[in-house]
């Protein structure tokens, strides 16, 4: 793709599904890649270092490394993110403060760590946010608030640095990937609520953001989700009311029975409907 030949790029959670794919796309754009991953892999055609993105003494080292590494950083792609159900009646656990630490504060620390390379070289953010960042859902209280969270840290970021730095977020919807696999676990599939999009859907829009002459702001990766994202900034309140006619719709066809997180949503449901 034009614009990313000799590019120096870090990729986060470069071993997940999004970050597999976005390293051998770049690669075989001709940058020069190496990601940051809890899972290490130094010796592939991306190498991979490991870090653990939630320690705050080990981010600052390893994005050092990686950019010796690359002689520079001109990009900087922070894609980790975790999931997991977190109902929003129930006190926050272990579930969701794993979430906030990596979705929110271990794109902050590995943001942090890269500006100054990323300023000497007039380089860009992208940040991988989701479309539940503006268009949240029940039963998922932690990702959307971590993933709400990014893009306002974001935001500030870009009123700090955007003078010298392209800040920029890319809001996928549900792609088929591990990520999801504790939350079928409890019953609380995204089936029938969020569209399924393709991986490589997902990667040519975070390439599209990394070379467009200006860094935009915002960036939906589909056609629907662009409208999803006006819809949910203008028309809050219709959102609000599409996602509460689908979430109704799943519960009285029985869907949410057998999952306990949602025993009091289902409930309540059901009473209001007396």
């Amino acid at each position: 793709m034009s614009g990313l030949a000799g590019r120096r790029v870090l990729v986060t959670g470069a071993r997940g599904t999004f970050g597999r794919h976005l390293g051998a796309a770049l690669a075989a754009a001709g940058a020069r890649v190496a990601g940051l991953d809890l899972h290490p892999d130094e010796d592939g055609a991306v190498p991979v270092l490991g870090c653990d993105l939630t320690d705050p003494a080990a981010v600052p080292a390893a994005v050092a490394a990686a950019v010796d590494r690359l002689g520079g950083l001109d990009l900087l792609v922070n894609n980790a993110g975790v999931g997991g159900p977190a109902p929003a009646e129930l006190p926050p656990d272990e579930v969701v403060r794993r979430q906030l630490e990596v979705n929110l504060l271990a794109a902050w620390r590995t943001t942090a760590a890269a500006l100054p390379a990323l300023e000497a070289a007039r380089g860009r953010v992208v940040f991988v946010a989701s479309r539940m960042a503006v268009l949240p859902l029940p039963l998922a209280a932690a990702y959307g608030v971590s993933k709400r969270a990014l893009v306002a840290y974001a935001d500030a970021l870009r009123h700090e640095v955007g003078t010298h730095v392209g800040v920029s977020v890319v809001y996928p919807s549900m792609v088929a990937s591990p990520i999801h696999d504790t939350t079928a676990e409890a019953g609380l599939s995204l089936s029938g609520v969020s569209r399924l999009e393709t991986v490589e859907g997902v990667v040519a829009a975070i390439l599209r953001t990394a070379t467009a002459r200006r860094a935009p702001r915002d960036v939906a990766t589909t056609a629907r989700g662009r409208l999803e994202l006006a819809l949910a900034r203008h028309a809050p309140a219709l959102a609000d009311r599409l996602v509460r006619r689908t979430v109704a719709g799943r519960i009285a066809a029985g869907d949410l029975d057998a999952a306990p997180l949602a025993a009091g949503m289902v409930r309540r449901h059901r009473e209001a409907r007396r």
